[in-house]
């Protein structure tokens, strides 16, 4: 049995930052803010630096293949491991290692030793982490929060992490990269890992192990719960769909910034910031919401708008216009990512909440790579515009399909 962390009554804390009632997980917040926005540079950074060093859209491809692959595969497995394990130590191992690749990169980068193949190989090294560490992360949140009625609001405040820094991360590595350098970048990533391991090692909380199974048992008995939901399937396969068409935009973004809008690394660090802008918009609402009322309905709309903005993105060619549909595209793809999140959390079983979130993980992490793969393959033979345009068009009937099984179901709001 875990000790929940101590949440005293702060009447003055607003709703969207109720969860920080939380000594537990005020710091793990505080931890999480630097350490994603180190992850954010050093994403921006892979990416210029591959197209920098091959100009292809193949390659740029195959490094978001590479990095996200390892969630696919693994994922699962690491569901059942966070089920099973403490999951604050195995996050105090896991962003240990993560910190170790940072700075790898970063003396490999500066020494001027880095390949293509390298990147692609470290970009695995690194998934094959964030696959262990992915449903640790989700799931050790309702025991940071201690009141289950904050777990919204927590996972509101997570993603608002995430995308806050995504707004701030890329544009500081764009002014970083033209300025210094990419090495820098990555060193000051593997600097950045020391807030959350300090957060982590200061935590209170024990969530403590829960019961041993076979593996393979276990894993199938998440796997037989989560797809005989009807509501969890559901949501599931949205956020799959979503994440093989729309998300692997971001992989061609480098290309899309030099070749269609004719920029550099700061015009690409500024086109990730603006879907950053947006999705921290979306993070903002998700954590002002009081309940959960309307909420599958809002998400299955933000899904139409994710795919309506992907085809205006495919067909501009003007920089000035270029960031606001990249705002809606990113507040559209993290109401449907972080909304679904908060869906699934909200009705799953506790004893079940690791490998549930594994899947999750798989839905919106690991299919990606499928995604960037299939884009930069189409980019290489059509062009990236009609390769986006196309992806958008799909990712609209994905979404008219997910609202129509919505109404069926009675869940549409």
């Amino acid at each position: 049995m875990h000790e929940p962390s101590r949440t005293p009554p702060h009447p003055s804390w607003p709703r969207a930052l109720s969860a920080l009632r939380a000594r537990d997980f005020r710091l793990y917040f505080a931890g999480q803010l630097v350490s994603v926005a180190g992850t954010w540079m050093q994403q921006v950074a892979m990416a210029w630096l591959a197209y920098s060093l091959t100009h292809s859209a193949l390659v740029l491809g195959l490094l978001g293949f590479a990095s996200q692959i390892p969630i696919l595969l693994l994922a699962p497995l690491g569901g059942v491991w966070s089920d099973r394990v403490d999951r604050r130590r195995l996050m105090l191992a896991t962003q240990g290692l993560a910190m170790l690749q940072a700075l790898t990169l970063g003396v490999l980068t500066w020494q001027g030793w880095v390949t293509p193949t390298l990147l692609i190989a470290l970009a695995f090294v690194l998934g094959c982490i964030n696959a262990v560490d992915m449903p640790a992360r989700q799931a050790l949140v309702v025991h940071l929060v201690g009141d289950r009625a904050l777990l919204p609001n927590a996972i509101a405040l997570n993603s608002f992490v995430i995308n806050a820094t995504r707004f701030v991360g890329p544009a500081l590595a764009g002014v970083i990269v033209a300025r210094a350098g990419e090495a820098i970048c990555f060193l000051l990533n593997a600097l950045s890992y020391l807030a959350v391991l300090l957060a982590l090692a200061a935590l209170r909380t024990r969530p403590g192990r829960g019961e041993s199974k076979p593996a393979l048992h276990a894993l199938r008995e998440g796997l037989t719960y989560a797809f005989s939901n009807p509501a969890i399937r559901l949501f599931l396969l949205l956020v799959a769909a979503l994440s093989f068409l729309v998300t692997p935009y971001v992989v061609m973004l480098p290309l899309y910034a030099k070749t269609v809008l004719g920029g550099d690394a700061q015009t690409f660090g500024l086109l990730v910031s603006s879907a950053g802008a947006g999705a921290l918009l979306a993070s903002l609402v998700l954590a002002s919401r009081g309940s959960l009322d309307g909420l599958p309905g809002r998400v299955g709309g933000a899904a139409l708008l994710a795919g309506a903005a992907l085809v205006a993105f495919s067909l501009n060619r003007l920089t000035v216009l270029a960031y606001p549909i990249l705002m809606a595209l990113g507040f559209s793809v993290v109401l449907v990512a972080a909304g679904s999140n908060t869906l699934l959390q909200s009705w799953v079983r506790d004893e079940l909440r690791g490998r549930v979130m594994a899947i999750f993980s798989v839905a919106f992490l690991g299919i990606a790579p499928l995604g960037s793969l299939a884009v930069g393959a189409l980019t290489h033979e059509v062009g990236i515009r009609l390769a986006l345009l196309i992806f958008g068009g799909l990712a609209i009937a994905a979404a008219l399909a997910h609202r129509q099984r919505l109404r069926a179901a009675g869940r549409f709001a």
